[in-house]
């Protein structure tokens, strides 16, 4: 988990920043965050329906990880990102003062993560992995701790999963790496698994579904100081999400992949949008994306066996908060 064991949370920074958090009174009524190319956020789409409102997004650029996003947030150069939830106990287990508000994507049916092997490959299930190259998009987050849950359950030992090699390649190149011999087994999801089944020749190792049945992967954070001065900010972007969540659910897939290309052509970003039209759901198991316990003890339990956390260093309740869901309070209006 190289990129993500050495946390550091500026907290210099974070009390340099403190003005931008309504230290004059005021709530801030401007979120930053950053975005992905070409695919639509969740709070962007609550922004376009008008769920966030008096509340704005401000997009400062695009994050290259979840992990990065997260540290983005607690470091205080934005003020909400999203990771896997192994990384949000990390990171919050490094002493960030962050805490979890909402789930905002997770794995079902139709989006899960998945493992693929060349058509011809030998590799069969998890001991065939031993010695082999696995291509993931970033250490330390999803990818990583399914595989090892998926190593575990095949009845490697510790020695035997340390020689299994993950590689971090852009998953845009993941394909290609597969194709082409430099990996054993790559991780693909979304657009990019859809066009790889299109040209044929691959085939499913094993999925995160199948290990763990339909659930919540990840979540948004917001810095505690954040959510002492700006409640109502808090509290609308709890809401806004939650909303744009079940919105995904109650409109057609035309119908939010429309909506989808619409706010990619007003932002202007000068992207590929044609990612879009392979959108399938977010995944999200809850209603509103509401935060259960397991959700992050599963994970939590992994880190301890990992030896990356100490027993009893971060406890589920404080990891976490669904407060500010409407849906998790039966507020919703």
């Amino acid at each position: 988990m190289n990129n993500f064991r050495n946390v550091v949370v500026a907290s210099g920074l974070l009390l340099a920043l403190g003005a931008c958090g309504g230290s004059s009174g005021t709530e801030v009524t401007e979120l930053r965050y950053q975005g992905n190319v070409g695919a639509v956020t969740l709070p962007e789409l609550a922004e376009e329906l008008g769920y966030l409102a008096p509340v704005k997004l401000k997009w400062i650029g695009n994050t290259i990880s979840g992990p990065q996003d997260i540290q983005s947030a607690a470091t205080g150069e934005t003020d909400f990102g999203g990771a896997f939830n192994g990384a949000v106990v990390k990171l919050r287990a490094s002493g960030a003062p962050i805490k979890a508000v909402i789930s905002y994507y997770g794995s079902d049916q139709d989006t899960f993560s998945g493992f693929w092997v060349p058509e011809e490959s030998p590799i069969k299930g998890p001991r065939d992995l031993i010695g082999k190259k696995i291509g993931v998009n970033t250490l330390g987050a999803h990818a990583e701790a399914v595989i090892k849950e998926y190593l575990k359950r095949g009845g490697l030992s510790p020695e035997e999963v340390k020689q299994v090699e993950l590689v971090v390649v852009p998953p845009v190149n993941t394909e290609q790496g597969l194709r082409g011999g430099q990996i054993d087994v790559g991780a693909l999801t979304g657009v990019l698994r859809d066009k790889a089944l299109e040209r044929g020749g691959i085939r499913l190792l094993f999925s995160d579904t199948e290990l763990l049945g339909p659930f919540n992967a990840g979540t948004y954070v917001l810095r505690e100081d954040f959510i002492a001065r700006n409640p109502t900010a808090a509290k609308k972007f709890g809401e806004g999400v939650a909303k744009a969540i079940e919105w995904t659910r109650e409109h057609s897939r035309d119908e939010v992949i429309a909506k989808f290309r619409e706010i990619v052509a007003k932002r202007g970003r000068n992207e590929d949008s044609s990612a879009i039209g392979y959108w399938k759901s977010f995944g999200v198991s809850s209603k509103g994306g509401a935060i259960a316990d397991r959700e992050f003890q599963t994970w939590i339990d992994w880190l301890e066996r990992e030896g990356e956390l100490k027993p009893g260093q971060v406890k589920v309740g404080d990891v976490y908060t669904n407060q500010f869901n409407p849906y998790a309070t039966g507020s919703v209006k």
